[in-house]
């Protein structure tokens, strides 16, 4: 961790004329480390983050799509006449040399303005869950419009499933930690389900389903509500919003929100599909998403859930089977865990497929 005085260095690039009184570390993300900085006044004033360059590769595209997204967005809540538009979107700030990142010769460096009055939810309700979905399917609907090709992928094939079976046929084959044996039952379970799960991919191919802009993070504690009347102010860490599709959105947040257990809970029994926060968040998410998707994108969106959740079962038994060289684990069985915690939400979520469906039905 840096010292005071070296992380003002780093502000100074930004903000040379400021005057900084200290850095506190803020959140609890996982993947940046964010830090809360306070200004000569006592006011807290910008939210400083290391750039996690090991996982975002590409920071130039990185912090051009953040610019982009936001700019498009503080575009839109101009044209519809908001008023507190910085706390309605988050505001990067660029250094003095332009760029909207500073690499201080070991680790990338960005700002934002703090939003002030504001908090975040950790747990999930069906009232949160709804007021999450419509804060969503606003930020995915202002963006609708932006061209195909105009966002980078900041995490490569990220929500790909055609490319995360490969990663787990390649890594059945090597066999690299001797485990294959061990996980049958699942590797069979989940080669049952490889076609079936590659829908959207083909939908695409066909012309029949396009990309979009998505968030790819859709989890609660990503959507800002005011501290006193609990309204939505706005989306944040926008590290993955990149082209994909919709069924994405929707689907991360079922299989995050709407799980009854844990996502590596050992007692399966504690596992299932909370029907109520599904409904929930659809509902919300309809009411503001409605008016830019195609009637097959709505069709499809509880199968979203089912994919998204079919997806990291692939992904942490692929890690299992390679020998944990990718997600951290705190025993050595902890990903198969993960990946059988994953797959029990899976048959959860087949068994209520029916009711979802009919419930997503009424908007076609």
């Amino acid at each position: 961790m840096k010292t005071n005085e070296e992380f003002i260095q780093i502000l100074k690039q930004f903000c040379p004329e400021e005057q900084f009184l200290s850095v506190e570390p803020f959140g609890n993300g996982h993947i940046n480390d964010t830090l809360k900085v306070t200004t000569g006044n006592g006011e807290a004033k910008y939210v400083l983050q290391r750039i996690n360059h090991h996982i975002f590769t590409n920071v130039d595209m990185l912090q051009n799509n953040i610019r982009i997204v936001t700019s498009h967005i503080r575009r839109k809540l101009t044209e519809r006449g908001e008023t507190d538009i910085n706390r309605k979107v988050l505001t990067f700030l660029p250094t003095t040399h332009g760029a909207y990142y500073h690499f201080d010769g070991e680790n990338y460096w960005r700002l934002c303005l703090f939003i002030p009055h504001s908090r975040s939810y950790e747990s999930v309700s069906p009232e949160l869950s709804y007021l999450a979905g419509k804060a969503f399917g606003d930020f995915q609907s202002m963006l609708a419009d932006i061209p195909e090709g105009t966002l980078g992928e900041t995490i490569p094939n990220f929500h790909h499933m055609e490319f995360r079976l490969r990663q787990f046929y390649d890594a059945l084959k090597a066999n690299a930690a001797g485990r294959a044996g061990e996980t049958t039952h699942l590797i069979t379970e989940i080669e049952q389900r490889a076609e079936a799960m590659c829908i959207q991919e083909a939908l695409y191919r066909e012309g029949k389903l396009k990309k979009r802009i998505n968030h790819c993070d859709t989890k609660v504690n990503n959507v800002l509500f005011d501290e006193y009347s609990n309204d939505v102010l706005c989306v944040i860490d926008l590290d993955t919003v990149m082209p994909g599709f919709v069924l994405s959105d929707i689907g991360d947040f079922i299989r995050t929100g709407a799980n009854t257990g844990a996502e590596d809970d050992e007692n399966l029994h504690n596992v299932s599909v909370h029907i109520d926060i599904f409904k929930a968040y659809a509902q919300g998410y309809m009411e503001t998403a409605q008016a830019f998707l195609s009637p097959t994108e709505i069709r499809l969106l509880p199968y979203g859930g089912r994919l998204l959740t079919y997806m990291q079962t692939v992904r942490f038994l692929t890690d299992y089977l390679n020998g944990d060289t990718y997600y951290k684990i705190h025993h050595p069985k902890h990903n198969l865990q993960r990946a059988m915690a994953q797959f029990k939400l899976l048959q959860s979520l087949e068994a209520h497929a029916e009711e979802m469906d009919i419930f997503i039905n009424k908007w076609l």
